[in-house]
């Protein structure tokens, strides 16, 4: 494997010294410029693997180069030096492409640990043909996805509910130089209040009633890694504090303790929720709002996908192992229903459809597609009977018909139904079937 070439721009001289013989004991061969003219230069002539940049340079700054980089040399992934606490200025390195951001004085142990994370961008795995699809909308997504998961800037992921925001932020951190570390899923909703803050970052034993021993919390968890915060707009405005807080310190300080820790994590976050409403209406902080939607990606609803739901469709049917196959008024019905559900609802509704298909081929009538009647608001009907109500009657006559068919021989009904044993069982005692 060839050596690692970093490219460093700072007029300082021992700032250049420092960062050289820094890098050097990491094995990359370093080269340095002092302004924004010569950098350009050299990164045109030749290959980096990395670029690391001040931010006040003789003859322009730091994201101006960075700007530049995204257009000129966009596989080489740059980290930019900026003056102790000026977030602003770090946050629009992030937005416009930086990879990180260092401050001054420099932590030599933060560095390396940039570096490394700078130089697994190129070799990270590329797995986005998870992001099914040929729509423009896909497209444009995943090409997204591959351009924030070079960075470590945060990422607000939003769009409807059922659209697969937690898949974009897997690939997220897959894709990037996290990908080796671990990706912890949280759903803010479902913690309680009062059990967030020990949730979050830990608690040490004896701190509270019931703290019989110490506890890592999901931000220490998430260390080298990404966190994913879903459903953030549910966290109560107390705890929005706290989080504010170690995003911009990067510590954590456990419930009990006396000792702040050090955590590396990057924050990924989403909602189906208007956060800016939120914040305009203060049930959402304004400075936590900014600091995790640096970058913001929205998930298109699958109505908004032209025809890319048949191609998930026959994705699914696979997924599922099913031999039945849509047929010409099945996948009309598809292209033609708006999907308030999404994917999530779509895969529920062939799920439903394979369980209950008998004849080897599914037809729109197999689907069972939701329709809102006018003058029952609220219910979600088909015909004038309610969707569950009507589903059971569907589940009850089907499996009705293979115990009849096979002599009331259970291993050899769910087979015929395309179900194990188990489900079969399940069915049977929920439908009150007399089997």
């Amino acid at each position: 494997m060839s050596q690692a070439r970093a490219l460093v721009i700072d007029d300082e001289p021992d700032i250049c010294e420092l960062l050289t013989l820094t890098l050097g004991r990491m094995d990359i061969d370093t080269e340095s410029a002092t302004d924004v003219s010569s950098a350009k230069a050299k990164l045109g002539a030749g290959h980096f693997d990395l670029c690391l940049t001040d931010m006040r340079l003789p003859d322009g700054d730091g994201l101006e180069l960075v700007e530049w980089m995204q257009s000129h040399t966009p596989n080489v992934p740059v980290a930019v030096i900026t003056a102790h606490g000026n977030v602003e200025t770090a946050v629009q390195a992030l937005k416009l492409g930086a990879f990180d951001f260092i401050s001054k004085p420099l932590d030599l142990g933060n560095l390396r640990n940039i570096v490394e994370k700078a130089l697994k961008v190129a070799t990270a795995q590329d797995d986005k043909s998870r992001l099914l699809g040929d729509s423009v909308a896909m497209q444009n997504l995943r090409d997204m996805v591959d351009k924030v998961s070079r960075s470590q800037a945060p990422v607000h992921i939003s769009g409807e509910s059922g659209t697969g925001k937690e898949l974009v932020a897997r690939l997220i951190h897959d894709s990037g130089p996290r990908g080796d570390g671990p990706f912890v899923p949280v759903n803010c909703g479902a913690i309680p209040a009062e059990l967030m803050e020990s949730e979050f970052f830990g608690h040490r034993k004896g701190s509270f009633t019931g703290a019989v021993s110490d506890k890592t919390g999901l931000m220490q968890s998430a260390d080298d890694g990404t966190l994913f915060l879903d459903e953030i707009a549910d966290l109560p405005l107390a705890m929005q504090v706290k989080l504010l807080r170690v995003i911009q310190e990067k510590t954590v300080r456990p419930v009990g303790a006396s000792n702040e820790e050090s955590v590396n994590a990057r924050i990924l976050s989403a909602t189906h929720k208007n956060l800016a409403e939120m914040v305009a209406s203060g049930e959402f902080r304004e400075d936590l709002y900014y600091r995790i939607n640096v970058i913001e990606m929205r998930v298109p609803a699958l109505r908004d996908r032209e025809d890319d739901v048949l191609i998930l469709a026959q994705h699914i049917l696979k997924k599922l192992n099913a031999t039945a196959a849509l047929d010409e008024s099945a996948r009309q019905a598809l292209l033609g229903y708006k999907f308030p559900g999404n994917v999530r609802e779509l895969e529920n509704m062939l799920e439903r459809a394979v369980t209950l298909c008998t004849s080897g081929t599914i037809s729109a009538g197999d689907l069972h597609m939701r329709q809102t009647s006018t003058t029952t608001p609220g219910a979600e009907v088909v015909g004038n009977a309610k969707l569950g109500d009507q589903v059971e009657d569907v589940q009850r006559q089907a499996i009705v018909e293979a115990l009849e068919k096979t002599r009331y021989n259970k291993t050899a009904a769910a087979k015929l139904l395309g179900l194990s044993f188990r489900q079969l069982r399940y069915r049977i005692k929920k439908l009150g079937i007399d089997a």
